[in-house]
């Protein structure tokens, strides 16, 4: 079971994505400075590279002479089926796409052409924040392949993972909902038990880091090792607790936040 806090970040990313989707009223600053005028939907479409041009003329052949094979299989079949086209075969999907990029480039002139100042600046912010979240994409999937630790959960974390599946709602907002909501009905002693299991993974964490940190230095990695400054300090056993309560508070006025927001 997922952390509590990555289901409602997925919750509100699903809101939000089936908002942009329908075009719901109510989106970001970018999409408000878009709807008086020119939207950033109508901004040209770059061409397709020569392999995308081949995956789309011929996906739906190969699905129907291979509808066993799972879309992962489907989809290598394909790409070595490409890397075995003759290069006389590929160059016709190169040419296709160096016409289409000429006209590409038309259109994009044209369409920068007719937006105000604040659009085209709405337009680079749109295109600075789709790079930086594809720069943590990267960093976030390179981090998954080195082995890096889970990150510890809150007593909260764990409250949900227990009870998740037998909470009553249709929709994992809803179920978070009604888990946040028994959470903060707790008693300070039912909570205990929660804040020790929480105790217990942030000891798993730092041991599991520490080897981790070990082994990225061997490979010449220390620019994935964490600061002075971020790794913890020795704590008295009521120091430790107290400190877990104000965090555990803090997660949950996150949550809360989120959840409010994933409603709106």
């Amino acid at each position: 079971m997922a952390a509590a806090l990555a289901l409602l970040g997925r919750a509100a990313g699903l809101v939000t994505g089936v908002r942009r989707l329908l075009r719901v009223p109510g989106g970001g600053s970018a999409e408000k400075s878009f709807c008086r005028g020119i939207s950033s939907d109508e901004r040209p479409k770059r061409p397709l590279t020569g392999y995308f041009r081949f995956l789309k003329e011929n996906h739906s052949g190969f699905k129907q002479k291979n509808p066993e094979m799972s879309n992962m299989e489907l989809m290598r079949k394909i790409a070595g089926a490409w890397k075995a086209l003759p290069a006389s075969q590929k160059q016709v999907y190169e040419e296709a796409r160096k016409t289409d990029w000429q006209r590409y480039e038309q259109q994009l002139a044209t369409y920068k052409a007719q937006l105000t100042p604040a659009q085209a600046e709405a337009l680079r912010e749109e295109k600075r924040r789709r790079l930086a979240r594809r720069r943590l994409f990267k960093a976030k999937r390179e981090l998954t392949v080195l082995g890096k630790p889970k990150r510890p959960r809150t007593g909260f974390n764990i409250f949900v993972s227990e009870h998740f599946k037998e909470s009553e709602g249709i929709s994992p907002v809803a179920k978070l909902k009604q888990l946040f909501d028994g959470w903060q009905k707790l008693s300070d002693s039912q909570k205990q038990p929660y804040l020790q299991l929480a105790e217990d993974d942030k000891v798993r964490y730092e041991n599991e880091m520490t080897l981790w940190e070990t082994k990225m230095i061997e490979l010449g990695r220390e620019d994935l090792i964490r600061s002075r400054k971020q790794r913890p300090k020795n704590k008295s056993v009521e120091t430790a607790k107290q400190a877990e309560t104000a965090k555990a508070s803090s997660h949950e006025n996150k949550a809360k936040l989120k959840l409010e927001k994933s409603e709106e």
